[in-house]
């Protein structure tokens, strides 16, 4: 079964952990306060409690070409744990797998930028600091990205 299509220009949050309505709302509401356009499709579906990146490019690889996503973010146990909803950020197309970590603050640029192709995955993976997290591109510390 294909991933879920995002709707529009915004990215697809997809939910992988679930042992907290609570912080999932609170994810929601700080990667909807972050801008005052949507950025986010979020999907809350069973199916994926717990599934793991490399699991999500093989499903998406299956794919239709035409159903097929090229980036999408998971809300997972980091995620909902951290105060600063730190996102994971998932290559499904130029470097399926590649990934880094995204705050709820930094998400509306990098969705935007990702959903209309004004830059690619890697730039902003290239920038993330050795902890595998994007924190502008201003911060100084950049890596090389993370790999999962």
């Amino acid at each position: 079964m294909p991933l879920p299509q995002p709707d529009d220009l915004t990215s697809l949050v997809l939910r992988t952990d679930f042992g907290d309505e609570g912080a999932w709302n609170a994810v929601r509401a700080a990667l909807d306060a972050a801008d005052d356009h949507p950025h986010a499709t979020y999907v809350s579906d069973l199916r994926f409690a717990g599934v793991g990146v490399q699991a999500l490019v093989a499903e998406e690889a299956a794919a239709d070409e035409v159903e097929q996503i090229v980036h999408l973010f998971l809300a997972d146990a980091a995620t909902m744990k951290d105060p600063g909803h730190p996102l994971l950020a998932v290559d499904l197309w130029d470097e399926p797998g590649r990934t880094f970590r995204v705050p709820a603050r930094w998400f509306p640029d990098i969705s935007a930028n990702l959903s209309i192709a004004n830059m690619d995955f890697a730039e902003f993976a290239d920038a993330a600091d050795t902890s595998g997290t994007f924190h502008g591109f201003d911060q100084g510390s950049r890596g090389s990205g993370r790999r999962s």
